[in-house]
């Protein structure tokens, strides 16, 4: 018998300012889901030249066990999402991806350190 293939790797760990405050819902089951966005900016290298990275993601934690790190986030706080990606929808066409969080650690806020100016 062969053994079947591990699935492919889907791994994500991303810094941010949570730049929406979380929203808890609960699905039909009773599962608490949080939702918040997550704002990623860094330099980063690559060919062998800084490049300024700079996204928005939609983060979503669900299960009991994370409620409580959701509860600490509060808006314009860094924090660390460490999860796996998917569609945020099934429609057709739609491949925007969405963060759904494994851990989130919540960050100290961060030095000064010249940024990107604030939209």
């Amino acid at each position: 018998m062969v053994a079947a293939a591990p699935p492919p790797d889907n791994h994500l760990s991303v810094g941010g300012r949570v730049i929406q405050a979380p929203e808890r819902r609960y699905n039909p089951a009773g599962i608490p889901i949080a939702r918040f966005r997550l704002e990623h900016y860094s330099v980063q290298e690559e060919g062998d030249r800084p490049r300024e990275v700079r996204f928005r993601i939609q983060v979503i934690a669900a299960g009991e066990a994370i409620q409580a790190a959701v509860d600490q986030l509060e808006e314009g706080g860094e924090a660390r999402v460490t999860g796996f990606v998917s569609r945020a929808g099934y429609r057709q066409g739609d491949y925007r991806l969405v963060l759904h969080a494994r851990t989130i650690d919540i960050q100290a806020a961060p030095a000064e350190t010249g940024g990107p100016p604030e939209n």
